[in-house]
């Protein structure tokens, strides 16, 4: 852990009034700033460059209390103990530990799945996040068909799951030798699937409109109908899905 005064490296850590606040260089940044890291449940001071790092750390000095208010709304950490629950993609999942290879599978005569394999006693969170990683991209790759093929896009975008911290997807377009992606968080395997699978309809209508225009939402609509009721879940529940550490 750096002190403060020290010369500071993108990556370390340094302590603010109590507070552990994570040092990153980001050269397409245009100033200082701090940001919530939700995945790690920590703050992040971000400089353009490895020399304005002592200025990120004491711009993050003059926002720690605003850092210890945004960290204290963070919801708690996913209790993930013996037949503990979540939601995959709407359906209730209860989780399974035991030695195990990891399966997520349909209940018999049961509106839900059940996750067996993520661990001995306790269910590990990085076994339970590998599962839901891999059900979000069987998930996606078929929702992006779908939405490729009503829009009369030909050439599938590659798809690419991720943990986004400030996005829940994002599309680029094709260009000359580059075929167009699109990236999506796997987090969003713990929404409801409508919700989901409006993010995954979003991005799909970068593909032809990469601004937020009158066409663009057109698009979407046609897609998955009114987008308001979507995003208003992921302004309001959104921070939650971070609660899986």
């Amino acid at each position: 852990m750096a002190l403060l005064g020290a010369r500071h490296a993108d990556g370390e850590t340094v302590l603010i009034d109590g507070l552990l606040v994570r040092l990153a260089v980001n050269p397409r940044a245009q100033h200082v700033s701090v940001r919530i890291d939700r995945a790690r449940r920590a703050a992040v001071a971000v400089a353009p460059s490895a020399r304005r790092l002592a200025e990120a750390v004491s711009f993050a000095r003059k926002r720690a209390g605003w850092i210890a208010a945004r960290l204290s709304e963070l919801p708690a950490p996913m209790a993930l103990g013996p037949e503990a629950g979540i939601a995959v993609f709407g359906l209730p999942c209860r989780l399974v530990p035991d030695g195990r290879r990891p399966r997520l599978r349909r209940l018999p005569g049961e509106d839900g799945v059940s996750l067996t394999g993520c661990g001995e006693g306790q269910a590990d969170a990085q076994l339970v996040a590998r599962a839901l990683k891999a059900e979000a991209r069987r998930i996606f790759t078929d929702r992006l068909g779908r939405h490729c093929q009503s829009l009369g896009v030909t050439a599938a975008p590659r798809l690419l799951i991720t943990d986004t911290r400030s996005r829940w997807g994002s599309c680029t377009q094709a260009r000359p030798g580059h075929a167009a992606s699109i990236r999506l968080s796997w987090r969003l395997a713990l929404a409801p699937f409508a919700v989901a699978d409006y993010v995954a309809a979003h991005e799909c209508g970068h593909l032809i409109e990469a601004n937020h225009g009158p066409r663009f939402w057109s698009l979407v609509r046609g897609l998955v109908g009114d987008p308001r009721p979507h995003r208003a879940w992921l302004r309001r529940h959104g921070p939650r899905l971070h609660a899986l550490s």
